[in-house]
């Protein structure tokens, strides 16, 4: 068991600090691009991680816990993501937080999409 916590903690580490690393690109305007771009990277690694492990060949159980618990939560934001949105909505910024919420949540399902169809075509070509 504590070698199963140590991954995840490992993992989550990890997943923060590139987290911190990616938020200090500068970026103008005030729309979250980054929160949205990590966001959506955390889903593309996410889907990948699921269906690479679906067969357990390729992923042991720690890797995965590592790798999808680990890294890909302590990555994602989505609790930036919602502060961002309320804090848009508080600011009257209605239409951007809409938009924002839509687009993150349509990027995000694509991202976790096509990271299980990239790990279904490398698993189909070998």
């Amino acid at each position: 068991m504590w070698t199963s916590v140590l991954a995840v903690a490992a993992g989550g580490a990890c997943g923060a600090v590139l987290r911190y690393l990616i938020g200090l690109i500068p970026i103008p305007g005030s729309f979250p691009v980054i929160t949205l771009g990590i966001n959506f990277l955390g889903s593309l690694a996410i889907g990948a991680i699921s269906e690479a492990a679906l067969d357990g060949a390729a992923l042991s159980r720690r890797w995965v816990l590592f790798l999808k618990t680990g890294l890909c939560g302590g990555f994602t934001t989505f609790s930036t993501f919602s502060l961002e949105t309320l804090e848009l909505l508080e600011q009257g910024r209605g239409w951007m937080a809409g938009a924002y919420a839509a687009v993150s949540v349509a990027v995000c399902i694509a991202g976790a999409l096509l990271g299980k169809l990239a790990v279904r075509a490398v698993k189909t070509a070998f």
